[in-house]
């Protein structure tokens, strides 16, 4: 079970120096920042040019040092989800963040939910504005080994035309998108969800994509800043699996009817993410 509450992690950084915030200055060659660094690893922002409709594909690239960890978008206890700005001088909206599929990451009796090797994370943008694009983009991420410093960095890229060809920024933006989970379909989906009265359990039924007696991991993101992995009561009958999560404490007084949670299935070689909706 994971579980963070979003005042947990102001009061996290807070006690952490500002002094060990890195805040730099990249300027773009190309479409491709220059890297900003600290002692826990590096990140770059790649860009392509907008399409016809104002469409910007982009990716911000965090490789951290060997035995240093960063995190996914519901990080765990001690962790903060990447923050991406874009001033709004720009001209570009910040659409979406797509997360690759990460990892449940021990340490003790600690677990964090993230990377501990380099990622990309997929960045759908938009540009409103006529004429040259300059993206001007600020990352904010968290990045651990046995402490969690906040790195911090700023990055300016002037966009060329679209029909200059950029191999090297595209094939870094389709290998990160290759690395993110499936929509569900078919044959690998959640085909029932019940939550208990109590909120304490979440019964899920799944269809796996091959048949088999493996567990796959499960992780499921209730309320901004609560995420859940136990299971409990699981079954595999060739590709029908079913598991009971074990809920922990949520918010004071949640009302959980309406809203819509996260769940991620990872089997063997494949990923499968969809929402949960609670009538």
């Amino acid at each position: 079970m994971r579980i963070i509450s979003s005042l947990a992690r102001p009061l996290l950084f807070a006690a952490i120096s500002a002094a060990s915030i890195l805040v730099l200055l990249r300027q773009g060659h190309a479409e491709m920042s220059g890297w900003a660094e600290n002692e826990g690893g590096r990140m770059r922002l790649v860009v392509l040019p907008p399409d016809a409709a104002g469409h910007i594909r982009a990716g911000l690239q965090i490789e951290p040092k060997p035995g240093w960890i960063t995190y996914w978008r519901e990080p765990g206890n001690n962790g903060i989800p990447p923050q991406i700005t874009i001033a709004p001088q720009s001209g570009v909206t910040l659409d979406a963040i797509s997360y690759p599929v990460p990892k449940r990451i021990f340490s003790g009796k600690v677990e964090d939910i993230g990377y501990a090797a380099a990622v990309t994370l997929p960045l759908s943008l938009t540009s409103w504005k006529a004429g040259p694009v300059v993206i001007d983009a600020t990352a904010f991420i968290g990045i651990c080994k046995d402490i969690c410093i906040p790195f911090q960095a700023h990055f300016s890229l002037s966009l060329g035309a679209a029909a200059q060809s950029r191999p090297q920024e595209q094939t870094i933006l389709q290998s990160a998108a290759a690395c993110l989970p499936e929509a569900p379909s078919a044959d690998f989906g959640v085909v029932a969800h019940a939550m208990s009265a109590d909120l304490k359990q979440l019964s899920l039924k799944v269809t796996l994509p091959e048949a088999g007696n493996g567990t796959p991991e499960i992780i499921v993101t209730g309320p901004s800043g609560y995420a859940f992995t136990k299971q409990m009561n699981v079954g595999r009958s060739g590709r029908a699996y079913s598991a009971d999560i074990a809920i922990g404490k949520l918010p004071s007084n949640y009302d959980i009817k309406g809203k819509q949670w996260g769940v991620l299935v990872v089997d063997g070689a494949r990923a499968m993410e969809t929402t949960l909706a609670f009538d």
